[in-house]
């Protein structure tokens, strides 16, 4: 049965316009009788669980490539801090998930909006699979960004779709992952060089491994906070414009949603992810134990502060970003440019190419359905 607005009629408690609550049982059986929820629930969790997979073990690269930890105890570890970064910080503070929800508007139509919607996460898997044939670095987080803002823009047949404040975080995201996890990771790389610079190398190799671990550990924490939240921001999404709702202001996200998100990446991480632990790791700068760690403490760093403020950025960004900070304390040539090449590749391919994608994938599916 459709609601006269062309939604479906689903089986969660609404309370006013802006309130809904819905329990894991409920949301079963709002999938099981909206099919275009069910896809979208479905997609979602690939993309979490592929983000999982490919993002996840650059927390960890530099940790396993100066030998603090073996690879497989490295990945198991990071899964576990990735599971409590989605769990931990959503329920402290989801401004990362709210500002993902509230970038796009896709109108009144909640049925229209649902379609939509899929199609922006199919499009992602598009871009991706095409990416990768012609060899394109991508991001999740920008194409995630990117087919959003194709499809509210398909739907709504102009940019008044893009509520452009909370787009103008994702700017602030590029300059924060690129230039602020430099400067951090050149900072800390300093200072630590500094303070220990007279000190016996083997004492403190054998402090620099504890703390590496330590740090690889944050990173994989905050790497949870930030993409966990940003597919939760989704996922909720989908199920307000199943409920009816054009939108999830004044909403609460459940407990069963946040843990239903940090099992999928927790599981996708400990898939592996050994050749992306060699490319992060060793590849782009040859690094020592005090140098990893500066490299993940500032990268954690740069993460928790952009969560804070509901900034969404990529995490492979920032930790390669603080990774050439790092470097450049040595040498400017010690950085491997390609790497920075790589990055303004991304950024230049995605954002255009994934919003194209998901445009005509948005217009295509809802004339189809």
């Amino acid at each position: 049965m459709e609601l006269s607005n062309g939604s479906f009629t689903p089986p969660f408690r609404v309370y006013g316009k802006d309130f809904m609550e819905i329990s894991f049982a409920t949301f079963l059986q709002g999938i099981t009788s909206n099919p275009v929820l069910l896809v979208t629930v479905v997609l979602t969790l690939g993309v979490i669980f592929v983000n999982g997979w490919t993002d996840a073990p650059n927390a960890i690269a530099t940790c396993v490539t100066t030998r603090c930890m073996g690879t497989r105890a490295a990945i198991w570890m990071s899964a576990c801090f990735n599971f409590l970064g989605v769990f931990i910080m959503t329920q402290i503070n989801n401004s990362v998930a709210s500002t993902i929800s509230n970038m796009v508007d896709f109108g009144g139509n909640t049925r229209e909006a649902l379609i939509a919607l899929c199609a922006a996460l199919f499009s992602i898997v598009v871009y991706s699979v095409g990416a990768s044939f012609f060899g394109i670095p991508t991001s999740e987080s920008h194409s995630l960004i990117a087919g959003l803002t194709g499809a509210a823009i398909a739907i709504q047949n102009g940019v008044g779709g893009v509520n452009m404040e909370e787009w103008a975080k994702v700017i602030y995201g590029l300059v924060l992952s690129l230039v602020l996890g430099f400067v951090s990771g050149f900072v800390i790389c300093k200072l630590v060089g500094i303070i220990c610079g007279g000190m016996d190398r083997r004492k403190t190799n054998g402090f620099f491994r504890g703390a590496q671990i330590f740090g690889a550990a944050a990173m994989s924490f905050m790497h949870g906070a930030q993409d966990g939240q940003k597919f939760i921001g989704v996922l909720f999404l989908g199920v307000a414009f199943a409920n009816g709702l054009n939108g999830v202001s004044g909403a609460e996200t459940p407990i069963w949603l946040m843990l239903m998100c940090s099992i999928i990446m927790a599981a996708g991480t400990s898939v592996g992810g050994e050749k992306i632990i060699k490319s992060v790791g060793m590849d782009m700068v040859k690094l020592e134990k005090y140098q990893g760690f500066s490299a993940d403490l500032a990268g954690a760093f740069c993460l928790l502060l952009s969560s804070l403020f509901g900034i969404p950025v990529s995490t492979t960004h920032t930790k390669t970003s603080a990774i050439m900070g790092v470097g450049a304390v040595r040498r400017l040539s010690a950085i491997n440019l390609g790497v920075v090449k790589e990055m303004m590749l991304t950024w230049i391919f995605t954002f255009p190419g994934c919003g194209l994608i998901s445009f005509l994938m948005a217009k295509l599916f809802i004339t189809l359905f």
